[in-house]
C-alpha cells in the first residue's frame, strides 16, 4: 500500500534517548522511576486565584488513573503542564526522574515524542484521510515509509478500523474520528497517553466503547492519565482515581464509590 501523505513536507524530529519510551511495563531496573511525579505543583492564570495549588501526584509506569472534578477545576490544565502546553508558577514536574520545567523550547519536541494525547475535540484534520490524519505523527519522526505503513495499518486495526485508512475522516462518524485520533496517540508507541476528556462530545454508549479501547491500550502496557468528569465511566471502571477541588488535587484510591461514600461521610460529620 502506497503511502497517501508522503508528498507533504515534515520538520523531523529525532528522538531523544534521555527519555524514555516502552511498549511493556516495567519490571524494575533502572528505569523503575515512576513516569510521572508532581512535586507542589502551583499554576496561575489570575494572580489572586490558583488554578491548581500545591499539587503533589506520583504516577507509576502502568497505571491507568482517572482524574475528574467540575469543569473548570484544573484537570485539562493537569494534562497540559505534562505535555508542556503551559510552565509550571511553583513547584516541579518529573517525566521519566527529569524536570519537564527545565526543558528549552527546543526540547520539548523530544518530550512529546514520549507522548500520546487525545483531545475532546478530535483535532483531525477532515480533507485528510485516516490513514493520513495518523501517519503524520511517524512522519514527523522522520520513519522510514516502510515501517510507517506498518506501524499505522497496526493502529487502525487495535482501534477498530482496520481496512478503513482511505477513507476521509470528514466521512466518519464523531466515535470514529475519536477512534483515529486515538490511533494517531499511540501509533509512535508512547511512554504515556494522555487523555482530555476524550469522550465528552460522544453518546453514553460511544463513551463506554471509547474507556474500553483506552483500557486495551493499557492492558498492552501503556500508562493512562484520563481525565473526565463523567461518573457513569468512574463508575464502569475501578482504576485509581483522584479528584481536583477547587485547585487542590485529592487522592480517592478505592475508586468513585469510596470518593463519593467519604463526601457524604464528610457531610454527615459537618451536620452533626
Amino acid at each position: 500500500m502506497a503511502n497517501p501523505a508522503s508528498g507533504r513536507k515534515s520538520n523531523v524530529v529525532r528522538p531523544s534517548a534521555a527519555y524514555f519510551r516502552s511498549k511493556q511495563r516495567d519490571e524494575g531496573g533502572p528505569t523503575s522511576k515512576p513516569i510521572i511525579v508532581m512535586e507542589e505543583v502551583y499554576k496561575y492564570f489570575r494572580r489572586d486565584v490558583p488554578t491548581l495549588r500545591n499539587v503533589n501526584l506520583t504516577v507509576e509506569r502502568g497505571e491507568f488513573v482517572f482524574v475528574t472534578g467540575p469543569s473548570g477545576s484544573g484537570k485539562s490544565t493537569l494534562l497540559q503542564l505534562i505535555y508542556r502546553q503551559h510552565t509550571v508558577d511553583g513547584g516541579r514536574i518529573l517525566f521519566s526522574g527529569r524536570d519537564i520545567s527545565r526543558l528549552t523550547d527546543a526540547s520539548i519536541p523530544f518530550l512529546r515524542r514520549n507522548l500520546g494525547i487525545v483531545f475532546q475535540d478530535f483535532k483531525v484534520v477532515p480533507h485528510w484521510t485516516a490513514y493520513e490524519n495518523i501517519a503524520i505523527s511517524l512522519e514527523i519522526l522522520g520513519t522510514t515509509p516502510r515501517l510507517l505503513r506498518s506501524r499505522v495499518a497496526d493502529a487502525l486495526e487495535r482501534v477498530g478500523l482496520a481496512g478503513r485508512g482511505s477513507e476521509r475522516t470528514e466521512t466518519l462518524s464523531g466515535g470514529e474520528q475519536q477512534r483515529v485520533a486515538i490511533a494517531r496517540a499511540i501509533v509512535t508507541e508512547p511512554a504515556l497517553l494522555l487523555a482530555d476528556e476524550p469522550t465528552g462530545n460522544l453518546d453514553p454508549q460511544l463513551a463506554i466503547d471509547i474507556l474500553t479501547l483506552f483500557e486495551e491500550i493499557h492492558d498492552a502496557g501503556t500508562t493512562v492519565i484520563f481525565a473526565t468528569h463523567d461518573h457513569s465511566l468512574l463508575q464502569s471502571a475501578p482504576h485509581r482515581l483522584v479528584v481536583i477541588d477547587e485547585g487542590r488535587l485529592i487522592e480517592a484510591s478505592q475508586g468513585l464509590r469510596a470518593w463519593s461514600a467519604r463526601m457524604q461521610s464528610l457531610g454527615n460529620s459537618h451536620a452533626s
